[in-house]
């Protein structure tokens, strides 16, 4: 299979999760500041998730910029990924409408984890595939940011049940820490046209 039809198909369900959670959005009921206030977690909730996942579709833009060759296992690895970013509607829903309470962000929190862990499981699928010496395999290293953030959300998840403040706290934090732009691809790719 061409990368490019990998990349499309994963770009097109992207794009349908953005458009799920901007559909989730109600418009308020009434003319005033109180009316805003009112659905206030829930656009923050969709501010979160979007930027969420618009660091998911960079940085999977980026990963599959080293893909040479797409084998089954980088196809199914791909849409194990996918999955995980298909509940982010939900869980963005979800937690929106309960004013974050503590099982919807516990679960959105294990979402987060999941996802993490898949786009973990992508990337060490495309590296057996193309090999220790491979763009991606330089690129990443040890993956510490990865690693971190995988750490972080499984911390996250329980703590989502007693503190639940901190629990968001990480949540945006890891969302910081991605937002800044993971370059170590990008410069890899670079050197090795």
């Amino acid at each position: 299979m061409n990368k490019n039809r990998l990349e499309a198909f994963s770009d097109g369900v992207i794009a349908i999760i953005i458009t799920i959670m901007v559909l989730e959005l109600k418009i308020p009921h009434g003319d005033n500041l109180q009316s805003l206030l009112n659905i206030a977690p829930k656009f923050i909730s969709y501010i979160i998730s979007f930027v969420y996942i618009a660091i998911y579709w960079n940085n999977h833009h980026h990963l599959l910029h080293t893909v040479k060759k797409v084998s089954g296992s980088i196809l199914w690895a791909n849409v194990h990924l996918l999955f995980w970013l298909s509940l982010i509607p939900f869980v963005t829903a979800w937690a929106g409408e309960n004013n974050f309470s503590e099982l919807p962000v516990a679960t959105y929190t294990f979402i987060l984890f999941m996802a993490a862990v898949a786009y973990f499981i992508l990337s060490k699928t495309i590296i057996n595939v193309h090999g220790e010496d491979s763009i991606l395999s330089s690129a990443i290293g040890k993956d510490i940011k990865g690693i971190v953030s995988v750490i972080a959300y499984g911390i996250s998840i329980p703590l989502s049940f007693f503190f639940k403040s901190a629990s968001i706290t990480i949540i945006v934090l890891i969302a910081i820490l991605w937002l800044i732009p993971d370059r170590r691809i990008e410069k890899t790719i670079n050197k090795n046209p």
